[in-house]
């Protein structure tokens, strides 16, 4: 779950991090992103815009035998201002209402066999499965066997094979809200930057749901 203003602010700035600096971010997963677009998105819905993922990751950037460290920087701490845009975020009574509304499409980023509900949850006390009229792209399609992220044209396709049509809006969710930003940020690269992300996800909505709204070709849901 996301941050406070407050706490977020404070910790970006005590990494040396003012409102005009650019901030690269990668990760080392061995898909080449895992959770580094979980932090694109937080340094955008806090309102720093100038901030960029490294494509391929540490994987790739060691692989094209470029200069790596194991020396640690120490920062000087400077001021951080952050603003959230809570338009970007969808709770839990956001998902429930959109259920009959149908404002926004709603993209579940989990393995497809958790999605159906046959493959298990790594989490305890909860079950697989999928949000009603919820629509399956698992993370790892947006990216190339190298663990680059897809150019612009497969991502477009990807998407419209899903049924998403991304001039409409968007709410993205996956286990714990990570995974669901390679959505969010995949999306943002085919012209649509106002995807939203149900910070919940699927750790909340199977908690909190009645078992009718828990759709699983597994065990589901029961009281």
């Amino acid at each position: 779950m996301l941050p406070s203003e407050e706490i977020f602010a404070d910790y970006v700035g005590n990494l040396g991090i003012e409102s005009d600096t650019h901030v690269v971010l990668y990760d080392a997963s061995e898909f080449g992103a895992f959770s580094a677009p979980r932090v694109w998105w937080m340094f955008r819905v806090f309102g720093h815009s100038a901030v960029s993922l490294l494509n391929g990751g540490l994987r790739n950037w060691e692989l094209e035998g470029r200069p790596i460290s194991d020396k640690y920087v120490r920062p000087t701490p400077t001021e951080f201002k952050a603003s959230l845009n809570r338009t970007w975020i969808r709770t839990y009574e956001d998902i429930l209402d959109n259920l009959d509304s149908k404002k926004f499409q709603v993209v579940d980023a989990r393995p497809a066999g958790r999605f159906k509900g046959v493959d298990p949850e790594p989490r305890d006390n909860t079950e697989p499965g999928h949000i009603p009229g919820s629509i399956s792209i698992p993370f790892h399609s947006f990216l190339s066997q190298s663990g680059h992220f897809l150019p612009k044209e497969q991502l477009q396709a990807l998407f419209a094979r899903a049924g998403v049509d991304l001039s409409c809006p968007i709410c993205v969710l996956c286990g714990s809200a990570v995974t669901a930003c390679h959505v969010a940020l995949a999306a943002h690269e085919c012209g649509n930057p106002g995807v939203s992300v149900y910070d919940g996800s699927w750790s909340e909505w199977y908690t909190r749901a009645v078992p009718e709204h828990v759709i699983s070709e597994g065990r589901g849901k029961h009281w």
